[in-house]
């Protein structure tokens, strides 16, 4: 029989770690607490890269808050390797999320 098409395998659904940090004010922090973030996502970066769990996507300011982003196969490692330089940062109150499977579990850890 003679397919039309060449689907892809379906993939393992995409996990997240989201991570909120609330800043000293209501915009988009103070220039210092910017640049313990970006300090904070670099060193997170290198150590989900050499972990081979997933990848630090990036981040997101305003409304007061801090947000992280990172993904990979397994929300729960990825959170393992991040969770030393998630709780170091000094600002609060602050929570990750854990985005798991496919119908899109979540769960709350505050830090």
């Amino acid at each position: 029989m003679d397919t039309l098409f060449d689907l892809p395998e379906p993939e393992t659904p995409e996990q997240a770690v989201i991570a909120h940090y609330r800043l000293s004010d209501d915009q988009y922090g103070s220039s210092a607490e910017r640049e313990a973030v970006f300090d904070a996502e670099r060193a997170m970066a290198a150590a989900v890269e050499e972990a081979g769990v997933g990848e630090v996507d990036g981040n997101e300011f305003g409304g007061g808050e801090a947000v992280l982003y990172a993904y990979g196969a397994d929300a729960e490692a990825l959170f393992k390797v991040m969770e030393p330089t998630l709780r170091g940062l000094p600002f609060r109150p602050a929570y990750v999320r854990l985005r798991q499977g496919s119908h899109e579990t979540e769960s709350r850890v505050d830090l």
